[in-house]
């Protein structure tokens, strides 16, 4: 039996949420995994580029966009300091 087959091809996935007024954040939900436990910080920040990265291509608005640039360029960062 291939387990690989049965798991998501994405570990983590990324949305947008919130009002102009309030700001607009960036949130993560991990999907479900095999190997969740065995994730370090480093391959959950890699993780959340990529998932930033998906999000951006379906960006309905300019707003959304910027918002999702603004959090992968933080996290690339993030990413720089601990290596």
């Amino acid at each position: 039996m291939n387990i690989t087959e049965s798991e998501a091809p994405y570990e983590i996935t990324a949305k947008t949420c919130g009002s102009k007024e309030n700001g607009r954040k960036v949130i993560y939900s991990f999907v479900e995994s095999f190997h969740n436990l065995s994730k370090d910080k480093k391959d959950i920040i890699i993780s959340e580029i990529h998932a930033c990265d998906r999000l951006k291509k379906y960006a309905r608005d300019d707003l959304d966009r910027e918002v999702i640039e603004s959090e992968i360029t933080d996290l690339k960062m993030a990413l720089d300091l601990m290596t």
